[in-house]
This record gives C-alpha cells, sequence and structure tokens, in this order.
C-alpha cells in the first residue's frame, strides 16, 4: 500500500542559509509521524513546502504514490493535505461556522447554502466530538476551543494529513490530553499526521515514527517506542543534554518585590489585571503558568513599568514612580518576552546591545561622553561568560541565532547585579543547548539571592524552576501553589479557571 505522504530530497536555499538539504521522509495511513528539531533546524519552512506556502528548489512531494505539484495551501487541500497552524488562521469577529466554511462555501458564489452548511458542519462537530457552539464569535472562545475550530475546518476541507505545528503550545494539560485522543481516533480511521512539537515527552505519548532534523537535514528516524526523551535530544544538538534543572532547596530572605491590589487596563478584557496580589522574595523563584493571553503580558509591563496601573507595587519596601528607568535603576532587571521588538535593537553591535537600558550611566558614559573601552571590555566579559556565540563583539543583534540572540539579553540584564529578575518567556523559540544554559544562570541568579519572577508558557520550565507557582486566569490570580504540589492535573484546572 502506498504511504500517504512521502517528500524526496526537498531542498529550500535562502540567502546565507540552507533551511532544507535534501530531506527525505514519509507518513503511512494510520500513523503519527513526529517531526523534532531545535529551532532553525528546517521544520516549519519543510511544513510550508508541504502545504503550498513555500515553493521548495527541488524535491518531489508523493502522496499516495502520486507526484504532486503543491503551489499554494489551494492544491494542498485538494490533494487531502489540511494544516493547523501554531498561530491560528481565524478571524475572530466571525462565527465558527462562518470559520469552518470560509473559502469553501457551499451553494453558489450568488447564494450561499448557510443551511446545508450548518448540517454539515455539525455532523461533523458532533462525530468528532468537540461539542462547539457554531454560533460563537471566535473572539469570544478560549484558545483551546479555537484550536478545534482549526481541525475542523480541515477536516470539513476532507483533509486525510493533517500537519499541526507546535499544537500544544496554548493548551492547558487537559486539552493537550484532548488533542492526542482525538489523533489516536483519527488516525485510527485510516488517516496519518504529521506532528511537530518541542516538547519531547508528548512526542513520546503521541508518535508512532518520531524524524529528527538538524541544521536542515535529517539525522534519523525512529520507532518512537524505541526511543527516549534523552535519546532524541541528542540527536537534536548533537551531544548529551541535562533535561532536568538541578537545584537545592532555598530559605527565602526578604520581600523584594510587592504587589498588591494591582488593576490594569488591556485592549481585550480578558487580559486586563483585575486586583492582582503576590509577593516574591530574596532567593526564590517564583513562577507564572497561564495559557498565553490571560494579563501575563500586561502584568509584566506594569511591573517594569511600560503600562500604567492602579494599586502598589513596592520594591524592597519601596513605592516607586511608573516609569521603566526607576525601576530598572532601583535594581530590576527585565528578560522581556520578544526580544527582537524589546529585548535587542536588531541594527546594533552587540557591545551596543550589551548596555542598553545602562547606556546614560558609569561607566559607559562619563560626562556626557560614551566610553569605548569600557562599553567593550563589559561586552567581551558578557560574551564570554555567556557563551555566546559567535565571539562577537561588532556583530549586528540580527545576525545571532535565537538562542545566542536571547543569551546577550540573559547576560547584559543579569550581569547589571541586580536585586529582582523578571523573566518573561525565558528560552522562547531557543534551542535545547540553550535552555539548558538559561536554566542554570537563573537557578544561579536565585542561589545569590535574587529574587526572580518567571513568566513562562511553558508549564514543564515553570514546574522545573520554580519554588511557588501562581496561576493566571482572566487577569486574576487563581491559585498558588508549591512546586512539589503544582500537577499537571491541578495546574491545569486552575489555567481553565477551575478553583476546585
Amino acid at each position: 500500500m502506498a504511504k500517504a505522504l512521502e517528500l524526496r530530497n526537498i531542498t529550500k536555499r535562502y540567502p546565507l542559509v540552507l533551511a532544507n538539504d535534501r530531506i527525505s521522509l514519509d507518513v503511512g495511513w494510520g500513523e503519527v509521524l513526529a517531526i523534532v528539531g531545535e529551532n532553525g533546524a528546517g521544520k516549519s519552512t519543510l511544513m510550508k513546502i508541504v502545504y503550498g506556502l513555500v515553493k521548495p528548489d527541488q524535491g518531489e512531494i508523493i502522496v499516495e504514490g502520486v507526484p504532486v505539484h503543491v503551489t499554494s495551501p489551494r492544491d494542498a487541500i485538494a490533494k487531502g493535505i489540511g494544516m493547523v497552524h501554531q498561530h491560528f488562521m481565524l478571524v475572530e469577529p466571525f462565527t465558527v461556522l462562518e470559520n469552518v466554511i470560509l473559502g469553501s462555501e457551499p451553494g453558489s458564489p450568488a447564494q450561499i447554502d448557510l443551511a446545508r452548511a450548518r448540517t454539515e458542519v455539525e455532523a461533523l462537530n458532533k462525530e468528532l466530538g468537540f461539542n462547539l457552539d457554531l454560533d460563537a464569535k471566535i473572539e469570544d472562545l478560549a484558545v483551546g476551543l479555537q484550536q478545534r475550530v482549526e481541525i475542523l475546518k480541515a477536516i470539513y476541507r476532507k483533509a486525510r494529513i493533517l500537519i499541526l505545528d507546535e499544537p500544544t503550545a496554548v493548551l492547558t494539560p487537559q486539552e493537550a490530553e484532548e488533542l492526542f485522543e482525538f489523533l489516536r481516533k483519527f488516525v485510527q480511521q485510516g488517516n496519518a499526521a504529521i506532528f511537530i512539537s518541542h516538547k519531547l515527552a508528548e512526542v513520546i505519548r503521541v508518535s508512532d515514527r518520531t524524524t529528527v532534523i538538524r541544521d536542515g537535514k535529517v539525522v534519523g528516524t525512529v520507532n518512537t517506542k524505541d526511543t527516549s526523551v534523552e535519546e532524541l535530544a541528542r540527536m537534536m544538538v548533537g551531544r548529551e543534554v541535562i533535561l532536568t534543572v538541578q537545584k537545592t532547596p532555598k530559605t527565602p530572605g526578604e520581600v523584594m518585590l510587592e504587589v498588591e491590589g494591582l488593576v490594569a487596563q488591556s485592549h481585550n478584557p480578558k487580559h486586563s489585571l483585575k486586583g492582582i496580589s503576590f509577593q516574591v522574595r530574596a532567593g526564590e523563584v517564583v513562577g507564572i503558568a497561564g495559557v498565553e493571553g490571560n494579563g501575563q503580558t500586561e502584568l509584566v509591563e506594569a511591573l517594569t513599568g511600560l503600562r500604567p496601573y492602579l494599586g502598589k507595587v513596592r520594591y524592597g519596601g519601596q513605592e516607586l514612580p511608573q516609569k521603566a528607568r526607576a525601576v530598572r535603576e532601583w535594581g530590576l532587571s527585565h528578560i522581556p518576552e520578544d526580544r527582537n521588538q524589546r529585548g535587542l535593537v536588531l541594527d546594533f553591535s552587540t557591545r551596543e546591545n550589551c548596555i542598553l537600558g545602562d547606556h546614560y550611566r558609569k561607566p559607559y558614559t562619563i560626562m556626557g561622553f560614551l566610553e569605548a573601552d569600557n562599553i567593550e571590555q563589559h561586552a567581551r566579559m558578557v560574551v564570554e561568560n555567556f557563551d555566546v556565540r559567535p565571539r562577537s563583539t561588532e556583530l549586528a543583534g540580527r545576525r545571532y541565532s535565537g538562542g545566542n540572540a536571547q543569551k546577550i539579553i540573559v547576560g547584559r540584564e543579569l550581569s547589571r547585579d541586580p536585586r529582582v529578575l523578571i523573566a518573561a518567556q525565558p528560552t522562547r523559540g531557543v534551542d535545547i543547548g540553550a535552555i539548558e544554559f538559561i536554566h542554570e544562570q537563573i537557578i544561579a541568579a536565585r542561589d545569590r539571592g535574587l529574587a526572580v519572577l518567571l513568566v513562562s508558557a511553558d508549564l514543564n520550565e515553570v514546574r522545573s524552576l520554580s519554588d511557588r507557582i501562581l496561576v493566571m486566569f482572566e487577569g486574576r490570580i487563581m491559585g498558588e501553589l508549591k512546586a512539589e504540589e503544582a500537577t499537571e492535573e491541578r495546574l491545569g484546572l486552575l489555567m481553565a479557571g477551575i478553583r476546585a
């Protein structure tokens, strides 16, 4: 029997980058194939080629034994290929029904047959067990339900080969488990699925085979039941990786960050902060868990002086002006969630990026003049101590990989000798080796007596690094757990807004 999908010698070149280098792989009917690799390994480019969003320079795409030309998503859909993107492709003011049929409306261009569409989509909704309200607007749905809409949309278009790109990045553990159950049923019905994820434990649970890509090439394909998280990590990086965060219990000291009744507005009422209160002590990591879009960004912006608020925020007992410079001068360092927008000036050199936020102060500026030697010396220290590669102080920020760009930011913020560190999504878009290093630096900072507030959408990261965990839902703190009490089930319920 022919494979559901085969890729033969797929190659895609960009200026200065060979994204895909003669990649060959296949997925059979009734199978979940996982594709893993570090950021920049070429996974997303490969899937965009399969879905017709990117044109390959060479190679073949074969569906059910027949070579096909896929030059657009419409071609892919016609061949039975559907894709659920990491960032959903939904029209938020539209209803579920309108989104599902958009571009594939039954009837004529002059008269859409909405009654027929509703009958067909409702039957599919029931068959899949999604229980979606077809008349609900996308903007009113939780992200887990929005993902179901994306899947429903793909299957409504008769997709038998389903590609899921980082599908659990915005899901609670319970929602992720429901997705896994759907995938198992989907392939048991004779379909095929490609599962792209950086969460190796999930790959082990859900896939039949796993293909590892490194630097644009296939390193190997293994039967998932015969491998382990450690082996997959080694194949991805090319060396042994310590996946468990090493930390010893610590006794927290004085309160360094105190938040009382914090209220802050956002363009979306669900993101607005509604009376947040908590404390972070010296020598501890307090993690903020929650599905993205529940006020975490607004919280970080308020605490770092980037968003106005009502309520009280005290740093070391002091209530400072709501200005980023005042907060920073007191002793707060901030690893922002978007390194390109907030962490680096991409056209600045390494040495310039290493002094951002302190560029006007001694020893980098004296009597209004930049001190080139002091700036160079500081940049060299950051590059060496934080293992930034290449070892250059002249390279522009945009020329670094995600992991090395993040190391510059982490190095800059920690080398300021701060008293409080706010780390927002500190390892987003970062490869496994850099994750290992950044986690070590955060724990080392905590052990030196810093008060660390960690905000992360990666539940494993929060559980591994934190001493206490707070869970946010729609701008409120739903509960607090000690790290040893924070099971996936308890956290997942709080992340869904369920206290008990």
